[in-house]
């Protein structure tokens, strides 16, 4: 548009400092916009976004009345961007972006105002200029994504650090499940619901009727290290026994690759109860928790087992937490329904239910 120089690829250094080059597709272009499509390459992690068809349009805005919402390249009034259709708008605090803005994080901000800014340098151009970034397909793609619980709605994230996609790392786990506590505490909420899995958010809603839960997979250590980052002042743990059962040996990354003793667990806390020899090997040849609680419901334990199993999930939890935060553990089974809870619950609930 700017030049008449018509590519079929680029070659862009990317945050990391690699060279990438990419292949670009013409869309269409005139005097006054030019659209083109790049196809995204999730490589050896591919994840829902792979293949997904990025559209960028730059049009001449000396006429156009640019939104509010739309960014600006460092505080100068020649070049826009903005979301199109597919991109993400956030509508919830504790973002990057302010609610309202398109969700383009900062670095691909920077490289997209760059490479405009390197082209107007080129065609000594000095007029305004707005990108809009959309990709047709996004708003589907978002429900496949953690953006509906982030509060971005609409569509896909525009994200990046490095240029380069690498795969799935525990880091990046734990950097969703800490910025989802953040949007809590920007909001102003001082509780928190916190469940391992979708069986433990099923849960909270069919039978305590709250929504409002943050996921956080194995890492119930890093979760509750960050409920004290980000001054949590009450705390519900609730979530399957076959999975948090680990916590009561203080067991806090939850993942089978780092430790298993759930057996093991629940003979000592059984034999703590009552039970006899007999019973203990029975439960140390099972292959799942609820194999186990089927063995202590017939010997009438059931209960006083999981209650002793509690009481040590919360002392474990006590201790990783400092005692600085009121916190209570509900435990349920498929099978069985609910098992447990410690003392205070109820009340902690309702503290949580008064900040929906």
């Amino acid at each position: 548009m700017l030049t008449g120089i018509l590519c079929d690829e680029v070659t862009l250094v990317t945050p990391s400092g690699k060279d990438l080059t990419i292949a670009v597709n013409k869309i269409s272009c005139s005097e006054d916009e030019a659209v083109f499509m790049v196809v995204k390459d999730s490589g050896d992690d591919p994840d829902v976004t792979d293949k997904a068809e990025i559209y960028v349009s730059v049009r001449r805005a000396e006429s156009i009345d640019i939104d509010k919402n739309a960014f600006d390249f460092n505080g100068f009034s020649q070049l826009f961007l903005d979301g199109g259709d597919g991109v993400g708008r956030v509508r919830a605090a504790g973002l990057e972006q302010e609610i309202g803005r398109s969700a383009i994080n900062k670095v691909p901000r920077a490289m997209i105002f760059g490479a405009v800014d390197d082209v107007c340098r080129l065609a000594d151009y000095r007029g305004r200029l707005l990108i809009t970034v959309s990709v047709p397909n996004g708003r589907e793609l978002s429900k496949q994504t953690f953006n509906p619980r982030l509060g971005i709605e609409g569509g896909i994230s525009i994200l990046g650090t490095s240029g380069i996609l690498e795969p799935m790392s525990e880091r990046a786990l734990i950097d969703t499940i800490e910025l989802s506590i953040k949007q809590l505490s920007a909001l102003g909420k001082e509780s928190l619901v916190l469940t391992p899995g979708n069986y433990g958010q099923s849960y909270a809603h069919k039978y305590l009727g709250i929504d409002s839960t943050v996921k956080c997979s194995n890492f119930i250590g890093e979760a509750l290290d960050l409920a004290l980052v980000y001054n949590i002042k009450n705390l519900l743990l609730i979530g399957n026994a076959g999975k948090l059962i680990k916590l009561a040996a203080g067991i806090m990354n939850t993942h089978s690759l780092y430790a298993d003793g759930r057996r093991e667990i629940m003979t000592a806390h059984s034999v703590l109860c009552g039970a006899d020899k007999k019973t203990a090997e029975k439960i140390m040849r099972c292959l799942t928790v609820d194999d186990m609680l089927e063995i202590l419901d017939k010997e009438g334990i059931m209960h006083e087992v999981m209650k002793s199993v509690c009481a040590a999930i919360h002392e474990n939890i006590k201790r990783r937490t400092k005692e600085r935060i009121s916190f209570v553990v509900m435990l349920f089974s498929e099978k069985y329904g609910f098992l447990c809870q410690t003392e205070g619950t109820d009340s902690i609930i309702e503290k949580i239910k008064g900040e929906i």
